[in-house]
């Protein structure tokens, strides 16, 4: 398979880079109808599917990713396919896992659709009140969270029968923001970015905001959690990594690398923290502490524009390639 030239950086320049730090060559999977590009955003691995769930944006599609065998399953025909102009404005950028279904963000239709992924059928869906982000299934309580930023806004919808409806009941505010979203379901909560310097945690329960702490990020981008040891990772957008402990917001390290970094993702296997940075054309890998410390393990070389990025169960980071329309899938466990 010929593999061009991506950014400021090749494929073949990527595998040698790759080779001389000890590290495997990434596994390159293209996105079926992405041969101009993709807008990627929000990728997630789903435990109870084992599969990674890449929302493909502006090719109409979501594609389930199988770890090891990397066999596709696209489901497409879930929205307008557009030629990709650069960001990630169009089509399905963002999906979850729930109850057997996904749920997932159409930010052209601004629509909450529902799938079966057993059969790629789109069972229902409703009308978003604003411009989409981030879609989370909340387990506590059964509903579907979405991000509207431009409203500074979650909305909130409860499901109804089977296969699940969606019907709007609340929205919850969230000044300054939201950016990212994660749930977790140890302790009823929500975590949300503002955009400058802060993470706000939300009851899930009765929707009340119950913490806002200093982040220490000058732009506060994504979000990861080790629910277990309760550790609440940030992304910095001007380069940097913090670890945030949930039991009261305490700051309880940072770390600088890359710049640009967007979408993160957290391994509770390995204790890794993984922090693309889509300006540097760099990755950086965190050891997290028992006490929360985060130090780097090593910065692996990624196409420019890479922002984001979703870990298996098995040590495999998957990281979005916008403008080759690929996956790139970074080995950091034992094979």
């Amino acid at each position: 398979m010929m593999l061009r030239a991506l950014g400021s950086i090749s494929m073949g320049m990527l595998f040698a880079a790759s080779v001389a730090r000890g590290q495997p060559a990434p596994v390159v999977i293209p996105i079926p109808g992405g041969e101009k590009g993709v807008g990627f955003d929000d990728l997630r691995y789903s435990a109870a599917l084992k599969r990674v769930v890449i929302p493909a944006a502006n090719t109409g599609s979501i594609v389930l990713v199988k770890p090891g065998s990397w066999t596709l399953t696209r489901i497409g025909s879930l929205g307008e396919t557009k030629d990709w102009g650069g960001g990630h404005d169009d089509g399905i950028t963002s999906v979850d896992e729930g109850r057997d279904f996904l749920f997932a963000s159409d930010r052209t239709s601004e629509r909450l659709l529902v799938v079966d992924p057993k059969n790629g059928r789109v069972v229902s869906g409703a009308h978003l009140a604003s411009g989409p982000d981030y879609v989370r299934y909340v387990e506590p309580t059964g509903e579907v969270w979405v991000t509207e930023p431009d409203k500074d806004r979650i909305e909130i919808f409860h499901l109804d029968g089977n296969p699940p409806k969606p019907i709007h009941d609340d929205f919850v505010a969230v000044p300054g923001g939201p950016e990212s979203l994660v749930v977790d379901v140890a302790r009823a909560r929500a975590y949300a970015n503002l955009w400058k310097g802060k993470t706000v945690a939300i009851n899930v329960k009765n929707r009340s905001q119950v913490g806002e702490w200093p982040n220490g990020c000058d732009g506060s981008r994504g979000l990861a959690l080790d629910e277990e040891r309760g550790f609440l990772f940030v992304g910095c957008a001007e380069g940097k990594g913090v670890t945030l402990d949930v039991r009261g917001g305490r700051l309880l390290s940072k770390l600088s690398t890359g710049n640009g970094i967007d979408i993160i993702d957290y391994s509770p296997s390995l204790g890794h923290l993984y922090l693309p940075g889509g300006k540097s054309g760099t990755m950086g890998i965190a050891e997290v502490a028992s006490t929360g410390a985060l130090t780097l393990l090593s910065e692996v070389p990624i196409p420019n524009g890479s922002h984001c990025v979703a870990v298996d169960s098995s040590g495999h980071a998957y990281v979005c390639d916008p403008k080759g329309g690929r996956i790139l899938v970074v080995a950091d466990g034992p094979e």
